[in-house]
């Protein structure tokens, strides 16, 4: 199995059913466990692989966008010819599922709910450690504090593209802040689309002005406090130093 190939299938899943829902339900996993992996897919896709259909008379629904169509069908191709490079190995290295298994293990998944694709646009490299700014799709931009060491191991330069990392609760939300003077190098701002309530918590997604999706983890009182409703102008603020940066080998 291809790495992220789960993650496809859910793809699938919504272009059989036409429904984030009963996709979830086909791959087993919750619906809030899908709506985070297409999140993140649409977020890693310079166009979105997936859309919300607004309800009507018709009622509203999931749909997966031509890109997303393309990306299912090349990985379908990719499938097929990667088990036929896997058994033309087998003959040479053995079991290659051994080794398979191993790479696997190497592309760990995160358990933080934001993961934004982007390209370094400014480093700004001190005595311990160094200021990396990233350039996401849609002109926002991040901005993480990493040691040099990282940095280097990383081997961020200008123009290459990383991924930024952010747990859910380490945003922190906000209305009015465009003009606020406050120390957290990152204020992105945008528009609440989705707010799920729980016993304790409250998961509120934003659509970012440059239409990543971002999801934060706030407590009850603080979205009462807030008095958040869909559709409200929000600003996420996430400190410099909890941003992580990830490349691909």
């Amino acid at each position: 199995m291809l790495v992220g190939s789960d993650r496809l299938e859910l793809l699938e899943k919504i272009r059989e059913h036409g429904s984030i829902t009963k996709a979830a339900r086909a791959a087993g996993i919750s619906y809030k466990t899908a709506w985070d992996v297409v999140n993140a897919l649409n977020n890693l896709s310079d166009r979105p692989v997936v859309l919300r259909k607004a309800g009507g008379r018709g009622g509203g629904g999931t749909l997966l966008t031509e890109e997303g169509k393309e990306v299912i069908r090349k990985y379908r191709i990719l499938q097929r010819e990667h088990q036929k490079f896997l058994g033309s190995l087998s003959g040479e290295i053995g079991d290659a599922g051994t080794l398979y298994r191993f790479l696997r293990r190497i592309a760990v998944k995160v358990s933080a709910r934001n993961t934004f694709l982007g390209k370094v646009a400014d480093i700004k490299k001190g005595v311990v450690s160094a200021e990396v700014t990233l350039s996401l799709k849609g002109g926002d931009t991040v901005v993480a504090v990493i040691t040099n060491e990282s940095l280097d191991n990383l081997g961020l330069k200008n123009g290459k593209e990383a991924c930024a990392i952010v747990k859910a609760s380490s945003v922190v939300l906000g209305k009015d802040l465009h003009g606020a003077r406050i120390s957290a190098r990152n204020i992105l701002c945008g528009t609440v689309v989705k707010l799920a309530e729980g016993p304790v918590n409250e998961d509120v997604t934003v659509q970012l002005s440059g239409g990543n999706i971002l999801t934060s983890l706030i407590t009850r009182e603080s979205g009462r406090k807030l008095e958040l409703k869909e559709g409200d102008h929000v600003c996420a603020v996430i400190k410099a130093s909890s941003v992580i940066l990830g490349v691909t080998e």
